[in-house]
């Protein structure tokens, strides 16, 4: 269905040349070809730190393999209303630090907001794209490989600092948050210390709890509550009543925003895919140590601090990494994958096996942190 047609099977082969245009599957463009292959490059959902950083390693293995990329601006809304323009590399230079994403984004969807790939065909065609590199979390990657169903060839990256993509062992942005999380928590302690507060900190995590997991480990917390595991919260009073019997008058609680309360899951509204907002589980927790403590609690959400500002060195490298990898995979003619990490080497996986469940915390993970909980 896109500006190239398919094998019957619904395959390309290594080094499959399109009979239309003549691009070279496979390999570098060279001289000779007809058509000069063009990449359109997506940046979907929430941000990310680390995007500009994949955006670069797209953009930087695209060129110098003489093939064209087109930047999609406001993610799936530009290739629904026509707004792009050409990345090369002299114009991602000096991004890889930056937050954000150059190419901004939208929680437009094709499919929840259109007639899928009927929405984007106008621009595909207008900008002669062969191809799309989305860089998305699972809902985005989702309406990717729907495209790929229609007949688009795409290759996703996964984006979410939640790290709860299936079929990768982490995601860039993840790092950051948990620095930022982490950094959170240290300069908490001394306010709740100096007051003999119960200071609860909201991390982001819908349905996994990897960001409260790691930054409360490393933050040295003394309860961390994350979706994944039931919790009681007599007993977590319990056991801050007896830290603080035993003269340690503070206690850090962090929880995940996607853990259930008294009240269910605490929301705020729906997002543009059709799900509940969710905020405020921090407070519920909070109020309700109080009753059962007779402690001040006070509650920090912090909310897109965790997505916002410069990605640490980890996820820039990691994020570089994982564009280049989506680069080779495009260059190669795949579609319908998505760029995995396994330990540290770059792979690739089948988008939809990838995004079918989110993936969970690891038990042992959390286990490991327990040993550090406040004692009843």
């Amino acid at each position: 269905m896109g500006s190239c047609g398919q094998h019957t099977d619904g395959s390309w082969g290594e080094g499959h040349v399109c009979a239309r245009t003549r691009i070279p599957w496979g390999r570098d463009f060279e001289e000779g070809d007809w058509t000069v292959p063009t990449v359109g490059l997506v940046t979907a959902g929430g941000d990310c730190p680390g995007t500009n950083a994949a955006i670069r390693g797209v953009v930087a293995r695209l060129d110098a393999a003489g093939w064209k990329v087109i930047g999609v601006e406001k993610g799936w809304k530009g290739l629904m209303e026509g707004k792009t323009r050409p990345l090369t590399r002299d114009s991602v230079r000096g991004i890889i630090g930056r937050g954000g994403t150059i190419l901004g984004s939208s929680r437009l969807d094709p499919y929840v907001h259109g007639n899928g790939y009927e929405s984007i065909r106008p621009t595909v065609e207008a900008a002669g794209i062969d191809s799309l590199v989305v860089i998305g979390g699972d809902g985005s990657l989702r309406s990717a490989a729907k495209l790929a169903e229609e007949g688009l060839k795409v290759v996703g990256i996964p984006k979410t600092i939640d790290n709860d993509i299936g079929g990768t062992d982490v995601t860039f942005g993840f790092h950051t948050a948990v620095q930022v999380v982490t950094d959170a928590i240290d300069r908490l302690t001394t306010t709740a210390e100096a007051h003999d507060r119960i200071m609860v900190v909201e991390t982001m995590g819908r349905t996994a709890g990897w960001i409260a997991a790691y930054a409360g480990i490393a933050g040295g917390a003394e309860i961390i509550v994350v979706p994944e595991i039931p919790y009681d919260i007599e007993e977590i009073a319990e056991r801050i009543r007896a830290r603080h019997d035993a003269g340690r008058t503070y206690s850090l609680v962090v929880v995940a925003e996607g853990i259930p309360t008294e009240r269910g899951f605490v929301t705020s509204g729906i997002d543009a895919f059709g799900f509940e907002r969710l905020g405020g589980a921090g407070e519920v927790v909070a109020k309700e140590l109080e009753r059962l403590t007779g402690y001040e609690a006070r509650t920090v959400t912090l909310g897109h601090l965790q997505r916002g500002g410069s990605p640490t060195a980890f996820d820039r490298v990691l994020a570089t990494r994982m564009g280049l990898h989506a680069a080779e995979l495009t260059l190669q003619g795949k579609s319908s994958v998505m760029v995995a990490v396994r330990g540290t080497r770059m792979t690739d996986v089948d988008i939809l096996e990838a995004c079918n469940e989110p993936r969970p915390l690891e038990p042992e993970v959390f286990a490991e942190a327990a040993w550090f909980f406040a004692r009843a």
